[in-house]
């Protein structure tokens, strides 16, 4: 087979075809006015309605399997797979964005592994439907003091290797971007998670508080070493062009050149301690967390926990301006202390839209909650999708009823 770019020539002809189809639709009218909404609401300014997005996740299985790819390169088989989503996204409807440009993720490194000087994310058993169980290295007690904090270094040979290797696939089809973003962000508890296990990490904050403390106190350190190091190395660059985040450029980014940590978004969770309490999710996650907030310019906090009856902590963050309202949150408590003053990201529940046969349950549901947040400044999002559970126009559907609903109650 002849090779174009180093690639198979029937691969690059795919790949070029499906990315000049993305390329029109991202700097399209359409997906124009869709950032102006999705900005106006990030910037706590009136929309023209709330944005409605979905992120299918695990059902894109069953929505593009993998048999449907034509590419036999794996790299460009990797590159069809995600413009086919772009395009998926398109026929879906809802307001979906992208940037008119292929990312290509700054690569920083630990300088040891494993990262934490124990291996993480080790299988011990899966099932085809997704599930699946890890090895938690921390089994005693006395393993914590095993625990390391890492440092990172930029890999710019590696990077500009990447870059270049997608830019002889796209062509000129579609320019390339190398943005920069820290390795690790502040997620301290789902990385002690991953090291010690859900069960287990609840007996240590009830009985051995001391060794949470210190636990947390290197995963800290390890995450403000992989935030500098991609700030010294100056590979960052704004976040604030994809769904959920896009926003007015942060901070005033210089126009060339590198930025800082304060001109990026953040987006972080408890989503491990969502059954701790309000004080003992503030000593031993939020106040660390806090230390790695305050360098960034915007926050996003929560994610599938209910937040509800911990706003008070979750509105200290500094420079907070999305709350994730779930849905297993009381939302009216959610509006009454969040008010105008921060966007609400509400939250679907992917059983309520795909398990039923219709979606007349999710309408009501959904006219309830517009109809409360009307006048505020929110987001409606369905994420975490496991299945469509045989409903294939299921998406497009509910990117229909929920952009009817949104704008009912603009």
């Amino acid at each position: 087979m002849s090779e174009t770019a180093g690639f198979p020539a029937d691969d690059v002809r795919v790949v070029r075809d499906l990315a000049a189809r993305v390329m029109e639709l991202a700097q399209s009218e359409e997906y124009e006015r869709r950032r102006r909404r999705w900005r106006d609401v990030n910037e706590l300014r009136r929309p023209d309605r709330a944005p409605v997005w979905c992120r299918p996740a695990l059902s894109w299985r069953e929505i593009m399997p993998e048999d449907t790819l034509e590419c036999e390169d794996p790299t460009c088989r990797s590159v069809e797979r995600l413009l086919r989503r772009d395009l998926y996204k398109h026929w879906v409807g809802d307001d979906h964005i992208r940037p008119p440009w292929w990312s290509v993720r700054a690569i920083i490194r630990p300088e040891e592994t494993p990262m934490w000087g124990l291996p993480t994310r080790q299988s011990i058993g899966s099932t085809e439907q997704g599930g699946f169980k890890y090895h938690h290295p921390i089994e005693t007690p006395e393993d914590y003091e095993k625990l390391r904090v890492p440092r990172f270094h930029h890999d710019a040979a590696a990077t500009e290797r990447a870059a270049s290797q997608m830019q002889d696939l796209l062509g000129e089809v579609m320019p390339v971007r190398v943005e920069g973003y820290p390795p690790l962000i502040p997620m301290q508890q789902y990385y002690l998670e991953a090291l010690r296990g859900m069960g287990p990490m609840m007996e240590d904050l009830a009985f051995r508080p001391h060794l949470v403390h210190r636990a947390m106190a290197k995963l800290t350190e390890g995450i403000l070493n992989a935030m500098r190091a991609a700030e010294e190395a100056a590979v960052l660059t704004t976040n604030h062009h994809e769904p959920m985040f896009c926003s007015d450029p942060i901070n005033d980014p210089p126009a060339e050149g590198p930025v800082g940590l304060h001109n990026l978004w953040v987006a972080a969770n408890s989503q491990e301690f969502d059954t701790v309490g309000p004080a003992m999710h503030e000593e031993f996650l939020l106040s660390y967390q806090k230390v790695c907030f305050q360098s960034f310019g915007r926050v996003q906090y929560g994610c599938c926990e209910s937040l509800s009856h911990k706003t008070d902590i979750v509105l200290g963050i500094p420079n907070l301006r999305v709350f994730v309202s779930s849905f297993w949150s009381d939302l009216d408590e959610v509006i009454a202390a969040c008010g105008k003053r921060y966007c609400i990201m509400w939250r679907q529940s992917a059983a309520q839209v795909t398990l039923p046969d219709t979606l007349d349950e999710h309408r009501a549901h959904l006219e309830a909650g517009m109809s409360r947040l009307q006048g505020h400044f929110y987001q409606v999002v369905l994420r975490e999708l496991e299945t469509l559970h045989g409903h294939p126009n299921r998406l497009r559907d509910w990117a229909r009823l929920g952009i009817e609903m949104a704008a009912k109650y603009a």
